[in-house]
């Protein structure tokens, strides 16, 4: 892929109007202009950036869309990517949480440079760091997480900044939109690896973001659980599911030290159980191989 053209998508609450419009300008002043913006009012409404300093300018223009309710943040970006798509003029979309800041205004051409060099990249993870340049170790997509600053080939992605493949998207389909919060990441991550694609981790590409807990979401426990149950269902063959949710069911009781979470932690799990997950489509003992060589088996 030669200079692969490229959009930005953000999806916002609209709880966060200076923050976004923060982002806006790290998108303006990239060395590499966007070929098109897209953002998303998820159940808010949004004012006019078409006219926001650097951007009026866009090829592509910049496109806002409000959604009547929130959609959850997969389901929000999905409706970004149907309108990229529909354009069809894009190879390769950013997307960024309206909350973070693009510190270094090379991002986008090393994006572009990455991508122009393997046709088989379908997945960028950005590093996450916070405002005195600290990765939390759960924003780095590895078991051996003590350095961030170690790139390479990786099974999973941060949804806070990350950059896909329009191509790979038409293959594996969009965000699991049904999971709403927490885990989409994985189950995107598990059908890019198994349809044959690549997922690098790059430290180079800094998305500055707040520190923060999932666990501040009051519903965090029951759709951790209940979407972890989905991931298996949809995903992993059959002897790995009993193995996968054992390891996290442990996992969980040792690590939760609230009652009231482990209390919605087992309700969300049982939701995940008795209700429907969306098609099953389980990898290949293949891509299971594949991702024990790169260190994260999909049982842990």
């Amino acid at each position: 892929m030669s200079e692969p053209r490229i959009a930005v998508s953000i999806v916002t609450m609209g709880d966060r109007p200076q923050e976004v419009e923060a982002l806006l300008a790290s998108v303006a002043g990239q060395d590499v202009r966007p070929a098109r913006l897209v953002v998303v009012g998820n159940g808010s409404p949004l004012p006019d950036f078409a006219a926001f300093p650097g951007l009026s300018d866009l090829p592509g223009g910049v496109t806002t869309i409000e959604l009547p309710e929130n959609l959850g943040c997969p389901g929000g970006r999905n409706v970004a990517l149907a309108k990229l798509a529909e354009f069809g003029d894009v190879d390769v979309v950013i997307e960024l949480d309206d909350d973070g800041l693009l510190v270094d205004n090379g991002v986008f051409r090393k994006v572009r440079e990455l991508f122009a060099a393997d046709p088989r990249l379908g997945i960028i993870g950005f590093r996450i760091a916070d405002e005195r340049g600290e990765t939390q170790r759960r924003h780095v997509p590895r078991l051996r997480a003590g350095d961030p600053m170690r790139r390479g080939p990786v099974t999973a992605f941060l949804g806070g900044g990350h950059a896909f493949s329009m191509k790979m998207l038409a293959q594996t389909g969009p965000w699991p939109a049904e999971f709403f919060f927490t885990h989409e990441e994985t189950d995107l991550s598990w059908r890019a690896l198994d349809a044959g694609w690549k997922i690098l981790y790059e430290p180079d590409l800094l998305l500055q973001h707040p520190k923060t807990s999932p666990a501040r979401h009051s519903v965090y426990y029951r759709m951790t659980a209940r979407n972890r149950v989905w991931l298996a269902r949809r995903n992993l063959p059959l002897p790995l599911v009993p193995a996968y949710l054992g390891t996290w069911t442990l996992l969980t009781v040792a690590r939760t030290r609230s009652a009231t979470g482990l209390r919605a932690w087992a309700g969300g799990f049982a939701e995940g159980v008795r209700t429907p997950c969306g098609r099953r489509q389980p990898m290949r003992w293949r891509t299971v191989w594949q991702m024990t060589k790169l260190g994260r088996p999909p049982v842990i």
